[in-house]
């Protein structure tokens, strides 16, 4: 589960760098925040502080990338 849990937060991460830029939030609905809460979840069951911290930031970043955007109100 730890590794698992790594694996979707680096994903997300990677997928953060993108949606970061302009004219690409949207991709923050597909390729960050599932990813995200699948890391927050398997880091939880695997009781992994890193993959959670991880997943954690990637997610509230992306978040606040959508508020930024117009993508969540």
């Amino acid at each position: 589960m730890r590794v698992l849990s790594l694996i979707f937060g680096i994903l997300a991460a990677l997928g953060l760098l993108l949606g970061l830029l302009p004219f690409f939030g949207w991709l923050n609905w597909l390729f960050v925040l599932p990813p995200a809460v699948l890391g927050l979840i398997f880091g939880a069951l695997g009781r992994d502080r890193g993959a959670v911290t991880l997943s954690a930031v990637v997610a509230v970043i992306g978040v606040l990338r959508l508020m930024l955007g117009g993508g969540v109100l």
